[in-house]
C-alpha cells in the first residue's frame, strides 16, 4: 500500500512495478529489488552529478578557448592591416623615389646640354676677342709705323733753315691725330682682352658649377638608389610577413569555427542536463526515500 502510494504521489512506472510484485513474490526478493533499484538510483545521481560536471568544465573551457581565440583573430587581423599599410606606404614611396631618380637624370642630362652650349658660345666670345685684338694690334703697329716716318720727317724741320721767323708766328709742331687714334684702338685692344679674361674667368665658374652639381647629383642619385634597394627589400619582407600573418588568420578562424562546432555540440549533450539537473535530482531523492520507506514496511 505505501509503494502504491509512492508511485502515484511522484507518478514513478519503476515504483508502480515494485508495488505490483508484491503481491506476488516473496518479501526477499522484493527487498532484492528495492535495493537494486535504489544502487541504480544512487548511480543515476551520481552520473548526472559527473555528467554536469563535464558540462560545466566543458563549456567554460570552450568559452575560454573562444575568447583567447577571438584575441589571437584580432591580433592577426590588426596585423594585417598594419602590413597592408606599410605596403602601401612603401609602394608610394618606392615609386616617389624611382620618380626622383628619373627627374635628376633629366637635370642631368639638360645641364650636359646647356654646359654644352655655354662653352661653345665660350669658344666663340674667346675666338672673337683674340681675333680683333689680334687686328687691331697689327693696325697699332702698322699706325706706329706711319707715324713714326712722320715723326722722323717733323724732326727735320725743327731745325729753320733761313733767317728766324718773323714775328708773330709760333713754333711748328707735328699733327696731334696719331696719340687720338693709337689710343682709341689701345682702349678697345684693352677692352678686347679684358672681354676675353671675363668670359675665362665665366667659363671656369660655369665648369666648376657644373662639375659640383653633377657630383652632388650623382651622389643624391647613388643615396636615392640605395633608398630604393633598401624600401624594396623591406616591402617584399612585409609582403612574406602578410602572406604568414594571413596564414595565421585562416588558422586560427578555422580553430575558431570549430570551437563553435564544439560549442554547439556541448550544447546539443548538455542542456538538458543543466536546465533539468536540480529537477532531476530532487526526484531521484524523493524516488529513493520513497523506496527506503517501502523497504522498511515489506
Amino acid at each position: 500500500a505505501v509503494l502504491k502510494r509512492a508511485a502515484k504521489t511522484l507518478g514513478s512506472p519503476r515504483l508502480s512495478a515494485l508495488a505490483a510484485n508484491v503481491r506476488l513474490d516473496a518479501f526477499t526478493k522484493v527487498i532484492g529489488n528495492i535495493d537494486e533499484m535504489v544502487a541504480a538510483l544512487t548511480q543515476e545521481k551520481a552520473d548526472d552529478v559527473k555528467q554536469k560536471d563535464f558540462c560545466d568544465k566543458s563549456l567554460n573551457e570552450n568559452a575560454k578557448a573562444q575568447t583567447l581565440k577571438a584575441r589571437d583573430i584580432d591580433e592577426h587581423e590588426s596585423n594585417l592591416a598594419s602590413l597592408d599599410s606599410k605596403i602601401s606606404q612603401l609602394t608610394r614611396s618606392v615609386k616617389d623615389l624611382n620618380a626622383q631618380v628619373d627627374e635628376m637624370k633629366t637635370q642631368l642630362k639638360r645641364a650636359g646640354e646647356d654646359r654644352e652650349i655655354e662653352n661653345q658660345d665660350f669658344q666663340h666670345i674667346v675666338e672673337d676677342q683674340r681675333s680683333t685684338q689680334a687686328l687691331l694690334n697689327n693696325a697699332l703697329k702698322v699706325l706706329e709705323g706711319v707715324y713714326k716716318k712722320k715723326d722722323e720727317g717733323y724732326s727735320a724741320l725743327q731745325e729753320p733753315v733761313g733767317p728766324p721767323a718773323p714775328a708773330g708766328f709760333g713754333e711748328y709742331k707735328k699733327a696731334g691725330g696719331a696719340g687720338g687714334v693709337i689710343g682709341m684702338i689701345e682702349q678697345i685692344v684693352g677692352e678686347a682682352k679684358q672681354l676675353e679674361t671675363d668670359a675665362i674667368n665665366a667659363e671656369a665658374d660655369a665648369q666648376k658649377g657644373y662639375e659640383t652639381f653633377v657630383k652632388d647629383t650623382n651622389k643624391s642619385l647613388n643615396e636615392k638608389h640605395r633608398a630604393i634597394t633598401d624600401q624594396n627589400a623591406e616591402k617584399a619582407q612585409a609582403e612574406q610577413d602578410h602572406t604568414t600573418a594571413s596564414t595565421d588568420l585562416d588558422f586560427a578562424e578555422g580553430e575558431q569555427r570549430e570551437n563553435e562546432k564544439e560549442n554547439s555540440d556541448l550544447h546539443g549533450s548538455c542542456d538538458f542536463t543543466l536546465k533539468n539537473f536540480d529537477v532531476r535530482q530532487e526526484a531521484l531523492t524523493q524516488e529513493m526515500e520513497a523506496l527506503e520507506i517501502g523497504r522498511a514496511h515489506v
